[in-house]
């Protein structure tokens, strides 16, 4: 009997201790090689733990279990192999497919149903009466929720009060079907990622100088592009284009002209990055998420698209790997999704600072003395003041303002084309 010791594999370096998140299979199943036996969820990211060898398996740990990468949580006997998975004839599937074919079909004459129905149907069909009518307001219930036994159809009163003993729902049950009046409590464990992104928070606001500035963006021109091109862009690419990607233009742009805003500090030093390592907020069941786009400002809206849905599609699923979320040097996170209207994101260290964007709503703007109905989007953005100035900040967040409000800017280095062709 030879027996297999699988061992909690390390999620990346500085971890040292995960969380048996969910145990897809049990102790006496006997499993295939690679097959998924545990989900394991680290301070990062959440791994699935695979069966290296076939045969029965005893598991060493329980669920929600804090264990130590390397430790030995799941044994495999490999002198039990699974069974094999019986065919199924061909020729007995052939027959009950001819069986099924033989069988005669009970049709139904939608025409002459319909018909009928038309015949007996008259100005009564589905009406109540005065009673019927109090009850049924009274307990928020439709006509065509009954059938009506009086005469040529109509709701009487019994009707209704037979539909109501029967389980229709009654005003107060309507009214109550969210909180049911318990006085009582659930307690769940928090997650690893949950406590970790808990303890970072509160170190941020503890250990940065952290200050938000605000401004407001026309989102007109974005709105007539997509307009414009949505068909030909989801026909040439196959996929929509969003906000996010006209965003992530606009903000590797920005950085450009203000590097301070994509550094970072290591200890007494300033760190800039020459480079835009892009992270996009993302939720996903288990919590916050932000995975990066690399080198995003080499992409073209195309590219920064198809990155940002290959990152929500694992952020969904949960196989967002620990690379996947290191590296950033600026963040971009969308509450307007949520539906909010302003806020004060935090800072995803050791990054310096993040852009928040915000639902857009159709507003009265004065522009060239007149009152125009615009769509427009609050943004902000939040630093560190011990890196950003004031002029840094403001500067970057007008800069982003600027190209989004004439996307052609992104074109030309955040200038317009009439400033290029001078040699403003």
């Amino acid at each position: 009997m030879a027996i297999v010791e699988l061992k909690v594999p390390s999620p990346g370096e500085s971890i040292t201790e995960v969380v048996i998140a969910r145990w897809v299979k049990n102790t006496g199943d006997v499993v295939e090689k690679d097959e998924v036996l545990a989900e394991i969820d680290s301070d990062k990211a959440t791994l699935t733990l695979n069966a290296e060898e076939s045969g029965k398996i005893e598991v060493l740990a329980a669920e929600g279990d804090t264990v130590k990468v390397g430790q030995v949580v799941v044994k495999i006997d490999t002198s039990f192999k699974p069974e094999a998975k019986k065919e199924v004839s061909t020729s007995s599937t052939s027959a009950k497919t001819e069986a099924k074919k033989e069988e005669p079909k009970k049709e139904v004459s939608t025409s002459s149903v319909s018909k009928e129905t038309k015949k007996d149907a008259t100005y009564a069909t589905g009406t109540p009466s005065v009673a019927a009518a109090k009850i049924m307001a009274e307990n928020n219930i439709k006509s065509g929720q009954l059938n009506g036994t009086g005469k040529d159809g109509r709701i009487t009163k019994q009707d209704v009060l037979a539909a109501l003993s029967n389980g229709l729902p009654t005003v107060g049950e309507v009214l109550s079907n969210s909180w049911k009046g318990e006085r009582t409590q659930d307690r769940t464990k928090m997650t690893s990622l949950r406590k970790t992104v808990a303890k970072r928070l509160v170190a941020v606001k503890n250990e940065t100088a952290m200050l938000t500035t605000f401004n407001e963006v026309d989102m007109s021109a974005i709105y007539a592009i997509r307009a414009k091109y949505k068909d030909k862009f989801k026909e040439v690419y196959g996929s929509n284009v969003g906000f996010m990607s006209f965003f992530t233009k606009a903000v590797t742009e920005a950085l450009y002209h203000f590097p301070a805003v994509n550094a970072m500090i290591d200890g007494e030093e300033i760190v800039y990055n020459k480079y835009c390592d892009i992270g996009i907020a993302v939720s996903a069941p288990k919590g916050l998420m932000v995975p990066v786009l690399r080198s995003a400002e080499l992409m073209s809206i195309a590219d920064i698209e198809k990155g940002i849905k290959d990152l929500a599609v694992k952020a969904r699923d949960g196989k967002l790997t620990i690379e996947d979320m290191t590296g950033g040097t600026f963040t971009i996170t969308n509450g307007g999704v949520f539906g909010s209207m302003m806020s004060t994101p935090i800072i995803n260290p050791p990054q310096s600072a993040i852009l928040g964007m915000h639902n857009v709503v159709e507003r009265p703007m004065a522009v060239n003395g007149q009152v125009v109905i615009r769509p427009m989007m609050y943004v902000a953005l939040s630093y560190d003041h011990r890196i950003i100035d004031g002029r840094e900040s403001v500067g970057f967040l007008v800069k982003v303002k600027e190209m989004l409000e004439n996307p052609s800017r992104i074109l030309f280095g955040g200038k317009l084309p009439e400033e290029v062709l001078l040699g403003l």
